[in-house]
């Protein structure tokens, strides 16, 4: 099963660059053009010049945001701004938030994993990707030769094996950064050869599921295969073998999975005449909602109330608001799907099928491509967007359970785009793997 080793991971110099909360950042897909240009402000060696370079007016094949992170990222190296371990090693990493009002920890190990193919079945997605991205990342991996920032992985560990291995090393910490969002990191290295051998040993029984950065995954698959080209063998354990990811329990209690809502926009005026209470009985028990009943928070209480024993959502449109919970009809239109029971069970699968494309008629190519379809990860602004006519339907969604995700992978079958966001997203700048 998985190939889960230790590595000479490549670290700021804490000496040289100061305060470490200065020069981290989220990962690369969730920074806007403001947030890139506030960190490239920010400190002269923050971890954007490699992740997410600046476009430059002249830009050629020669000189670019790529072939500039390479030059950077070795001058860093070689006046000791990064430096590598001189032993290899695991990582613990922590994050402490905050969310709802309720403090949550996370707790991952930083590892290099064998790149294994998607047929192999060892490492599984749940997700389909883009073209574009994934040419983004490749070249950023051709100049720098490096994972500057780690996939986020699951894994099953029914007895608490790891975590309660990783337990120990969270008391005393080597680093500890509050970033600008108030959320603590924790790092520390696991040198021990003993507990090395244990953790190995451990994931060697193990699949992983892919939580967040199939394209980051893909990417290195095609860096792999690059490499391989060039080279026709490569050894067993040359770098280029294995990619950066955080490993987390699937039963850690600060994994944390928030809901996607979607925003609806440019429909016809026939297909919002569709949407009625008439309608929507076919697949769903409707339940009317009058605005001068209940508040949105009320509302949305209802929601997770029900959506805790059926797939339910909220339907607000400038008329009317239902709340809906899936019923034995459309259970059995579910289940003429071709994909998986999982992927049936799915509440975003099931608002996309019998909602989106049944009643709308939105064809999958226009939701895949956004056509019709805005997202927010905020209920109550979705719900005002309809008051406001900035759209013309909401439609809100519970979370993704962690499990359903696993259970999507193991079936083989790929989740609707949207369907999950592991909040908070690991933080990138505080380990890389370096690939040579």
């Amino acid at each position: 099963m998985a190939d889960v080793q230790p590595l000479r991971g490549i670290r700021y110099n804490s000496e040289a660059v100061g305060n470490l909360a200065q020069i981290i950042t989220p990962p690369y897909d969730v920074i806007s053009e403001e947030a890139q240009a506030k960190y490239h402000a920010r400190n002269p060696y923050n971890i954007i010049r490699l992740e997410l370079g600046l476009d430059e007016p002249g830009d050629t094949s020669l000189n670019n945001r790529y072939t500039r992170a390479a030059t950077t990222f070795a001058e860093w190296r070689v006046n000791s701004i990064l430096q590598q371990e001189a032993t290899r090693c695991y990582y613990v990493y922590q994050q402490i938030f905050t969310y709802n009002a309720q403090t949550y920890t996370r707790t991952s190990l930083l590892a290099r994993v064998r790149l294994e193919p998607w047929s192999a079945r060892i490492v599984l997605p749940h997700e389909h990707t883009m073209a574009k991205p994934k040419d983004d990342r490749l070249k950023l991996l051709r100049a720098c030769v490096t994972n500057l920032s780690p996939i986020m992985s699951l894994y099953n560990d029914p007895q608490d094996r790891i975590r309660r291995l990783l337990s120990s090393y969270v008391e005393n910490v080597e680093v500890q950064i509050t970033d600008e969002v108030n959320e603590k990191h924790r790092l520390h290295p696991i040198t021990d050869e003993h507990q090395i051998a244990l953790i190995q040993n451990f994931f060697a029984e193990r699949q992983l599921y892919i939580a967040d950065g199939h394209h980051r995954y893909e990417t290195a698959l095609n860096y792999h295969e690059e490499v391989r080209a060039m080279h026709r063998k490569l050894d067993p354990q040359d770098p280029a073998n294995f990619v950066l990811m955080a490993l987390t329990d699937i039963d850690d209690p600060g994994l944390l999975v928030l809901p996607t809502h979607r925003l609806l926009f440019g429909l016809s005026q026939d297909a919002l005449k569709r949407l009625t209470s008439q309608q929507l009985a076919r697949y769903f028990t409707v339940y009317d909602q009058e605005e001068a009943e209940a508040s949105h928070d009320a509302l949305l209480e209802e929601l997770a109330q029900k959506g805790a024993s059926q797939p339910s959502f909220i339907l607000s449109t400038a008329q009317k608001t239902w709340l809906l919970s899936l019923n034995e009809t459309g259970k059995a239109r579910m289940r003429e799907s071709s994909h998986s029971s999982a992927w049936n069970e799915l509440d975003i699968a099931i608002a996309h099928t019998l909602i989106l494309g049944d009643i709308l008629g939105l064809k999958a190519e226009d939701m895949t491509a956004g056509t019709h379809i805005r997202y927010t990860r905020d209920a109550q602004q979705a719900l005002h967007t309809v008051q406001t006519s900035e759209s013309q339907a909401a439609l809100i969604s519970n979370a993704t359970r962690v499990r359903q995700i696993c259970d999507v992978a193991d079936a083989d079958d790929r989740m609707p785009q949207k369907s999950t966001y592991f909040y908070p997203k690991l933080i990138t700048g505080l380990v890389m793997n370096p690939l040579w």
